[in-house]
């Protein structure tokens, strides 16, 4: 018997909310088809499946909170029969007060009404307001509170001043950061003169909807240079390094309630620029709209930070466990620099990078930066080789 369990989609997420199933009893999943729609202190995010079989039990309805790795559903196996999932008994079960146990297969449907259907990061917020959710209608899928549900309950937008679900759900995943990741920090100017220019080419020959951003040369000489340097590209778990097999940043976005999301894109390695441009476009849209794949939030093998738009010159990052790395880039800004024994104005930007010293150290964090900045003055070998390593 298969056990579907809840993922873990971050450090900073411990539980969730289910708001629909997307598959019923009988239905035959296949890897990465979408199962459920699960809500987050971040998002509604779409869980995927990564297994194969038929679907024997959904054991969660719609509107129950479930900590993370619940038994969520039991596919079955070659040769097994839904008679076997009915006698079967999942080794962890929901909390008692959102039991399944007693229940039998359940289905998409109403919500039990001695429990109401609240996300998790709308039940916070209504704990913080002094709401009484009983009053509350919820407009989520199947009856579900949601966080706007709240608020309008309370007559007033959230204080910017008062920390909400997603708020405490990062503040704890940067408190155990800091708290059991050893991080150090480097800094390296990188002129990017030759990246600009070769930019301004390309995209005076491009339609406006196609044209690149250097946002997406920096990801991509970040995904190389991490070939290079793989010490950087992986995750801590259980006192050892576990080095990934797939070059997948997570590109930090904002979200426009507030707060930061870090989804993957997945094997930025391999990618021409026109492709990764159209990924980061698309993945932007999607964490926007509240529509991302659960396979984005746990697959991410660093993170990429940008906050020159902030107009901020330099970022020192706080690691997102389990990954043992991350990369910041600041804003362009134009600096006296020495060229020929002269003194020269050139656009330059500020990468940094905060690391794991039980993974690697400044030695090598110093030749990964030195890396990054070689290959941003070949912008146009980015392109050219998408598949293998720049010359």
């Amino acid at each position: 018997m298969i056990e579907f369990r809840l993922p873990s989609l971050g450090a900073d997420m411990d539980e969730g909310t289910l708001l629909e199933w997307k598959v019923q009893p009988g239905d035959i999943l296949s890897k990465g088809q979408i199962v459920a729609i699960v809500d987050t202190s971040k998002a509604a995010v779409d869980i995927e499946s990564w297994h194969e079989g038929e679907v024997a039990r959904l054991l969660v309805q719609p509107g129950q909170l479930m900590p993370v790795g619940t038994v969520m559903a039991l596919l079955l196996e070659p040769g097994e029969t839904a008679a076997d999932a009915e006698r079967y008994q999942p080794d962890a079960r929901l909390p008692a007060s959102a039991d399944a146990a007693s229940a039998g297969p359940m289905q998409s449907g109403p919500v039990m009404a001695e429990r109401r259907a609240v996300s998790p990061v709308a039940r916070r917020r209504a704990g913080e307001l002094g709401i009484d959710l009983q009053g509350v209608s919820g407009s989520g899928p199947n009856g579900v509170v949601t966080l706007q549900d709240v608020e309008r309950a309370a007559g007033a937008a959230a204080p910017k001043d008062r920390p909400d679900g997603m708020r405490h759900a990062i503040a704890a995943a940067m408190s155990r950061s800091k708290r059991e990741i050893p991080h150090y920090y480097l800094a390296e100017p990188i002129p990017m003169a030759r990246a600009l220019d070769w930019l301004a080419q390309e995209n005076a020959a491009r339609p406006v909807t196609e044209r690149l951003l250097p946002a997406v040369l920096l990801l991509k000489a970040v995904a190389l240079a991490l070939r290079r340097y793989p010490e950087f590209n992986g995750t801590f778990i259980d006192g050892s390094f576990h080095p990934a097999s797939r070059v997948n940043p997570g590109v930090a976005i904002s979200l426009r309630q507030g707060g930061l999301i870090a989804p993957a894109l997945f094997d930025a390695d391999r990618r021409h620029l026109p492709e990764l441009m159209r990924d980061l476009s698309d993945l932007v849209k999607r964490v926007r709209a509240g529509s991302l794949r659960s396979s984005e939030l746990s697959e991410s093998t660093i993170t990429v930070t940008q906050l020159g738009d902030q107009g901020v010159e330099s970022v020192f990052g706080v690691i997102y466990p389990p990954q043992v790395a991350l990369v910041g880039f600041g804003r362009v800004t134009e600096r006296p620099w020495v060229e020929g024994g002269k003194i020269v104005v050139r656009s330059v930007l500020t990468a940094s990078l905060a690391a794991d010293h039980r993974v690697s150290d400044g030695h090598r964090g110093g030749l990964f930066l030195a890396a990054l900045r070689d290959l941003m003055q070949q912008p146009e070998a980015l392109d050219a080789a998408p598949s293998g390593e720049t010359k």
